[in-house]
């Protein structure tokens, strides 16, 4: 079987043309050309551009960014980040804030008081997890439109409890230690600082307690630059209030606010207009809805209605009154590009059927350009006139090329599953080539778990040796969510409310079921893998329900939650003061007694427990904890450690993963 892969995938490459080139970026040049580049850097040889009135292509197109590298490399310098006018840089260094200006290379330091505790513009670990997000890489700074002034977040590190996590390598080892707060554990202070660069002297604050048990969200500069608006919610989560801040003296005037029985997710994008500002919230319809805020907070009108999901707000024209999103919508597993008009009437822009990426509108809004794809249609590129989406698209990519033949791969297909408490939650499925619905197969399950992050996202993905693999080996691939993914609105996610995994569980079990009454499914060669919340998951399915999956590959897990960050955790289970009983139904340390592998026994069953030492997110003290745990019980599994290993293998690590893993899969579901 190996070797029939490997002759496809050779004669693929060497012989017939299955595949064409697609640009990786696209930018407007202009309001009637866009340009194409294969590489990102717009200089390339191949990079190309079309004339969107004539859907014509000029080749040769150089249209790289100002800088194509950076003008200065300043010592120490870290996040350095580019003003708007592209005049100066701001970064941080040694924890302290400072702007550059690139034509003269003078450097000016606007915060004084950095050091191992205290943070200007870098953020607290528990704020750059959770909040800022990893893209962030710590930056907590953010240049105004008009390229006079810096918001920042200062934080106090003070009270936040030390982790410390241990490196093996050199003589003596050493310590990274890292101020890491746990469910219930004591979180950051934090300022809001201005700063004018006119007189960098003076930092305006902004008017909030820092010694309030409070958390900040991603601010954003309004429009003119005057105001700096800052969304806050209390430690339970349960309330959003957004304030506008005043640059000029720091006080703050509140617009918005917001309560909802479980948790609110943060204001994670804004549209900044003459009238106000629009944004996407949960709060109302048990869906996302796009809401119209005005600046002074006496006017909030809701623009959409019925089941929408994970919105992308893109573009709005107020002088038409039009907004354009992205959302699942009429799919729940596809993202579609909508126009909803002043009257509340919402427009398909893109084929439902296709999943919808890149879009890129042109600087008029005349045009825009999106990336197409589905589970069995390779990426294609498209321009389409606004306006009039069905007159004459033009095509200006397509991955798919003349010698494709889909028969030649196992390309996943939905299905999909009605849980026990009549949510519809989907999988993706693929069959080995040359299924025989008349043999028996062994199956591997991906899974996550965890609230609103869906692992089934019908989008293309070209077939390769890695995806191909289980096909080659007769195994049955799946990746399967649960309700509490995000397919189905709050009341889904809502489910997990102070008790994360309980459910999630109960509707694993269910997919491992319905596998079962498959005739061509072996029931006792079900395996599970997920990684994170999904190792937790997959810890807990062998531990608790080895009858309905017997191998799986746990990596990286929680398996108790008050090991994890404040933020986080605390979002969906409050704090373990709080909510004890919550905290023991998600312990998956107490899961052990109920594991059925010992040692002597047939191997029916058995859970690989894999870590990376210098995970800085889910600490190498779970599994640690777990194995104790494990063997204190006479428990047989397997264990596979990464020294410094991250939050997910790579290089040499992440190859040796893969293999154990395939050898894990071979030996337990196919005795090989």
């Amino acid at each position: 079987m190996l070797a029939a892969l490997a002759a496809t995938l050779l004669a693929a490459s060497l012989g017939a043309q299955e595949w064409n080139r697609v640009p990786m970026i696209w930018k407007w040049i202009s309001n009637t050309e866009v340009a194409f580049s294969y590489d990102g850097s717009f200089v390339d040889a191949d990079a190309f551009a079309v004339l969107a009135p004539k859907r014509t292509v000029r080749t040769g197109v150089k249209a790289p960014g100002k800088f194509p590298q950076m003008p200065l490399m300043p010592a120490g310098a870290v996040n350095l980040t580019f003003s708007p006018d592209s005049t100066k840089l701001a970064f941080t260094r040694d924890n302290d804030l400072w702007v550059a200006d690139i034509a003269t290379g003078a450097e000016t330091r606007l915060t004084f008081d950095g050091t191992d505790l205290i943070l200007n513009g870098y953020a607290s670990w528990v704020y750059y997890e959770e909040i800022l997000g990893r893209p962030s890489r710590y930056r907590a700074f953010w240049w105004s439109p008009d390229s006079k002034k810096i918001g920042f977040y200062r934080f106090d590190n003070s009270r936040v409890p030390m982790f410390p996590i241990y490196s093996p390598f050199g003589q003596d080892g050493s310590l990274n230690l890292t101020r890491y707060p746990k469910a219930g554990e004591p979180n950051p202070e934090v300022r809001i600082g201005i700063v004018h660069l006119d007189h960098p002297e003076k930092i305006v604050w902004a008017d909030f307690d820092e010694h309030e048990d409070q958390y900040f969200g991603i601010p954003f500069w309004g429009q003119d630059s005057a105001e700096f608006f800052i969304a806050r919610e209390p430690r339970r989560q349960d309330t959003l209030d957004l304030y506008s801040v005043s640059v000029a003296d720091g006080s703050k005037k509140h617009i918005y606010h917001e309560t909802y029985p479980t948790w609110l997710d943060w204001i994670e994008e804004v549209i900044f207009t003459e009238q106000g500002l629009y944004m996407a919230r949960s709060f109302e319809t048990g869906w996302e809805q796009i809401y119209f805020l005005s600046y002074d907070g006496k006017t909030f009108r809701r623009l959409t209605d019925g089941e929408n999901w994970r919105i992308s707000l893109v573009r709005v024209d107020e002088k038409a009154g039009d907004v354009y999103f992205t959302a699942n919508r009429d799919s729940n597993v596809r993202t579609t590009f909508y126009k909803v008009d002043r009257k509340g009437r919402i427009t398909a822009l893109t084929d439902p059927a296709m999943n919808a990426t890149g879009i890129r509108f042109s600087p008029d809004g005349k045009y825009f350009v999106v990336a197409l794809s589905n589970f069995t249609t390779p990426t294609q590129l498209w321009l389409f006139e606004t306006a009039r989406v069905a007159r004459n698209p033009y095509k200006v990519a397509d991955l798919r090329g003349p010698d494709f033949d889909p028969s030649r791969y196992a390309l996943p297909q939905l299905i999909e599953l009605e849980t026990s408490d009549g949510f519809r939650v989907p999988a993706s499925i693929t069959y080995p080539l040359g299924f025989d619905p008349a043999k028996k197969y062994p199956v591997v399950m991906e899974i996550y778990g965890g609230p609103n992050t869906a692992y089934v996202r019908e989008a293309w993905s070209t077939p390769g040796e890695a995806s191909q693999w289980y096909s080659a080996n007769g195994i049955i691939r799946m990746t399967a969510d649960v309700s509490a993914s995000g397919h189905n609105g709050r009341a889904g996610t809502d489910l997990v409310f102070r008790d994360l995994q309980t459910q999630p569980i109960k509707e694993f079990v269910e997919w491992a079921r319905y596998l079962q009454s498959l005739p061509y499914v072996q029931g006792d060669k079900i395996g599970v893998t997920g990684f994170s919340f999904g190792g937790a998951n997959t810890a807990r399915l062998l531990l608790q329900h080895s009858d309905a999956f017997h191998y799986g590959i746990a990596g990286g897990g929680v398996y108790d939650w008050q090991l994890y960050d404040s933020h986080y955790t605390e979002r969906f289970m409050d704090t373990p003061a709080a909510n004890p009983d919550g905290y023991r139904a998600s312990r998956v340390l107490d899961d052990v007694k109920d594991y059925p592998a010992v040692y002597g026994d047939d191997d029916s069953v058995m859970l690989k427990i894999t870590h990376g030492t210098g995970d800085d997110n889910v600490h190498f003290q779970n599994t640690l904890q777990l194995v104790d745990a494990l063997q204190k019980a006479g428990k047989k599994f397997e264990l596979m450690i990464y020294p410094d290993g991250l939050h997910g293998y790579r290089g040499y690590q992440g190859m040796h993963s893969n293999a154990a893993d395939r050898e894990f899969w071979l030996k337990y579901l196919k005795g090989e």
